[in-house]
């Protein structure tokens, strides 16, 4: 029992995971998990199979692609890296997330929101009814992003979010979309599996700046958007596309962004 005038002992905050060898690790194939959310020791993982999504291979399905045109949901990007975090390691109807084996870790979420301050993770956020409904994030340096998780608490919000990193990962001139682990759900959407040295093959030919970081790639879609509402939708959105959106300003009065995501994306899809 505690006496008057005495203080309780807490055990100190376990270090962050340096910025830098974070991104050491990622770029050598290597990226850490935790046992549980409050578990201060980590390991790190090295698949012997890796899945991407190939750019102009994303499935984008009927569907979505309706779902896309429709705007049913408001799409950010870095506007809730933190939350983003939180909901994908929150209870899940499978039975993980946290108090159920989640690998998202307060120490992994408090080195991500490290990352993301320094301009190396990114998240986007969907958005119903001013509230968050699905997202993902990830890790980003040269031309890689790589996807840690992704939520969904309404339905497609996160294949919405998926194939708005798509978009602005072309957009941005980015060349890998690392998925990690094959999944039958990842492979609905285009993923492919490939053994490790061939995935780091392919980040050696990454290893140079992309034209545009996401957050500007997001900034430009919004700015091309704009322009095509503004001139009828459909040719000058897709010429401010081709150009890169240089000079296009980020923009809150477009008409709708979905189609043009959903343009962009089934011209190659």
């Amino acid at each position: 029992m505690l006496r008057y005038g005495e203080k309780t002992m807490h055990a100190p905050a376990p270090p962050l995971i340096p910025t830098d060898l974070l991104l050491k690790a990622y770029r050598s194939g290597i990226f850490p998990m935790a046992d549980s959310r409050d578990d201060p020791e980590l390991f790190w993982v090295e698949p012997k199979e890796r899945a991407i999504i190939p750019l102009d291979g994303f499935r984008c399905s009927r569907s979505l692609v309706k779902t896309l045109r429709r705007d049913d949901f408001r799409v950010t990007c870095n506007a809730a890296f933190r939350d983003v975090v939180e909901e994908c390691a929150a209870p899940r109807s499978d039975g993980t997330g946290e108090n159920g084996g989640s690998w998202i870790s307060h120490r992994i979420a408090d080195s991500y929101a490290a990352l993301h301050d320094v301009g190396h993770a990114h998240s986007v956020e969907c958005w119903q009814g001013g509230q968050l409904v699905g997202g993902l994030y990830g890790v980003s340096f040269d031309q890689v992003f790589c996807g840690e998780s992704m939520f969904s608490r309404a339905d497609n919000a996160s294949k919405v979010a998926l194939a708005w990193l798509v978009a602005m990962m072309r957009h941005a001139g980015m060349r890998l979309l690392d998925c990690q682990f094959m999944t039958d759900h990842l492979a609905s959407l285009g993923a492919i599996a490939m053994p490790q040295e061939s995935y780091l093959g392919l980040v050696d030919q990454a290893r140079r700046d992309a034209r545009l970081s996401l957050p500007e790639a997001y900034s430009s879609l919004l700015g091309a958007a704009a322009a095509g509402s503004a001139a009828g939708e459909g040719s000058a959105a897709g010429a401010a596309l081709e150009r890169g959106g240089a000079s296009l300003d980020d923009a809150t009065g477009f008409s709708s962004p979905g189609k043009l995501i959903a343009q962009s994306l089934t011209q190659t899809s």
